[in-house]
């Protein structure tokens, strides 16, 4: 799915994605939303962080085989991201 989709912006995997991409690839429903604002607060996160999660998202996404970023997609990526700071902080 990554590759179709990023194919002609000239990258082959959704780390890889700008923020024009991100806004273009990474759209969120207004459940999915809230659940990354409240993890934005909750955790101090950064607007670095929040592309990262969206990015992670859209890749939870397609190993679901879901065109569409759903809440699940966004509270497991956020999970990976918590754990990530609890191992390095």
């Amino acid at each position: 799915m990554q590759l179709a989709r990023l194919k002609d912006a000239g990258i082959f995997c959704n780390a890889r994605m700008s923020a024009r991409l991100i806004k273009k690839f990474c759209k969120v429903d207004g459940a999915a939303e809230t659940a990354l604002s409240a993890a934005m607060s909750q955790f101090s996160l950064s607007a670095r962080a929040y592309n990262k999660i969206l990015k992670l998202s859209r890749t939870i996404a397609d190993l679901d085989g879901a065109e569409e970023i759903r809440t699940e997609h966004v509270t497991e990526a956020i999970q990976y991201r918590s754990l990530d700071r609890n191992l390095w902080a």
